[in-house]
């Protein structure tokens, strides 16, 4: 399955403009797209979901016509929005039954069969019958997914899935999203780098609206081998001259003090040393860069 999307924009009304003449191709697996809160991820997710026309542009997913054909599209979709709302007192198996119904799954049997296994796979079987207002944060996600998953759609998009999650819960959720991207598209949108690197061989940085990088996270990684230098500084003085003076990546708190990450072809200065490049360092020096560009 290939997923194409050319050239695509849009504006909103209030005159933010959430997508910047975007293109970008997506084939069959796992792939991650990352960005910061406001990035334009959701406007670009829900424009691939149908439920938004852009300004201009194209998208087509296997021959289909995205933006004409939206019936076609939604035939073969499951979406995970960031956000969806359920009726609190419906248990899970009878809201599975009734999105099932909607989605044109009329034959009983199939519809009993597909919701069971989904249910089983999500690890929901044992709260089947429990009200969805009962459900953790995690089980309401993997309640998304089971619910995106009816009709065994070949296009998945989840759109933020961690966020809120514990450790425990996103890990289990990880766990499950790993297990669907073998035999289909799945379009993971996050703004949390480490689920990127954990589950696609491929991925996209957006910022701004605009396509900043697109490939292997390992390749994105290694292309920054022996580029990215550390220091740990004890005041905020010293953190504001280094950041003055150098081009400064990201900064962490590593037992109260700052750890300094510079991206240098050679040692920037005095105590500084290379340390391994993460896919971290690859998503803020991209951010990075753009914002010194759109600067000058």
């Amino acid at each position: 399955m290939a997923l194409t999307i050319t050239a695509l924009s849009k504006t909103y009304p209030n005159g933010v403009q959430a997508l910047k003449n975007l293109s970008l191709s997506i084939g069959n697996n796992m792939f991650g797209l990352v960005g910061p809160n406001g990035a334009g991820k959701s406007s670009l997710m829900r424009t691939v979901a149908t439920l938004q026309d852009p300004d201009s542009g194209s998208i087509t997913l296997d021959g289909i016509n995205v933006l004409r054909q939206k019936d076609e599209v939604r035939r073969i979709l499951g979406y995970l929005p960031q956000e969806f709302g359920v009726y609190p007192k419906i248990s899970a198996l009878d809201m599975l039954q009734h999105i099932a119904i909607m989605k044109g799954m009329t034959a009983s049997g199939e519809r009993k069969e597909m919701i069971d296994a989904l249910l089983q796979q999500t690890n929901l079987w044992d709260v089947r019958k429990k009200a969805l207002s009962t459900f953790s944060g995690g089980m309401k996600q993997r309640f998304g997914i089971a619910q995106a998953l009816l009709g065994n759609p070949r296009l998945i998009i989840v759109d933020e899935p961690t966020a809120g999650l514990d450790p425990a819960e996103r890990n289990r959720f990880l766990n499950l999203l790993s297990s669907l991207g073998s035999d289909r598209t799945v379009i993971l949108s996050t703004h949390i780098v480490d689920d990127v690197r954990q589950l696609c061989p491929r991925m996209a940085i957006i910022a701004d609206g605009e396509l900043l990088l697109e490939g292997a996270p390992n390749e994105a990684i290694s292309a920054l081998h022996g580029k990215i230098w550390s220091k740990v500084v004890a005041t905020d003085a010293e953190l504001h001259s280094i950041e003055g003076q150098l081009p400064v990546i990201s900064t962490h708190l590593v037992g109260g003090q700052h750890e300094v990450r510079v991206y240098a072809d050679s040692a920037p200065g005095d105590g500084f040393s290379t340390v391994e490049s993460q896919l971290e360092d690859v998503y803020f020096l991209n951010l990075s860069q753009q914002a010194r560009h759109n600067v000058n």
